[in-house]
């Protein structure tokens, strides 16, 4: 074989090769989104075991109905976001860890935290 005729057969093999690649048309799997940032936050800061109604800040957070609210764990040791009522239970946020919980409806929501009961908190829904 020439040079001349490989260098040919090998550009078409490339191209078909190229061509032939995977296509998304309907019916594919679309990529999730990335999570939404920069909603109603509340921390937990250092020494939060100690700190009683101002463990989370702030609180109370006043949020619309249908917003999903974020607790940070700042502090260096666990700790949870529980509702007083049947509501949600984080179970251990660990330091540097997140938890969230949507409020779809109005209402005021008070919650502590199960591993120290003097830290508490309000989420107040409008």
């Amino acid at each position: 074989m020439s040079f001349a005729r490989f260098a040919v057969t090998s550009a078409i093999l490339m191209l078909a090769a190229g061509c032939g690649g995977y296509s998304a048309g309907p019916g594919s799997p679309t990529p999730t989104p990335p999570p939404v940032t920069g909603g109603p936050e509340i921390t937990i800061p250092r020494g939060a075991e100690v700190l009683g109604t101002r463990a989370f800040s702030p609180s109370p957070l006043e949020v619309t109905a249908g917003a999903t609210v974020t607790w940070t764990n700042t502090d260096t040791v666990d700790h949870t976001s529980t509702s007083n009522a049947a509501g949600w239970n984080s179970g251990n946020i660990a330091p540097g860890r997140q938890f969230s919980v949507a409020f779809p409806n109005a209402g005021t929501f008070a919650y502590h935290c199960t591993i120290h009961p003097g830290m508490v908190g309000t989420v107040v829904v409008k």
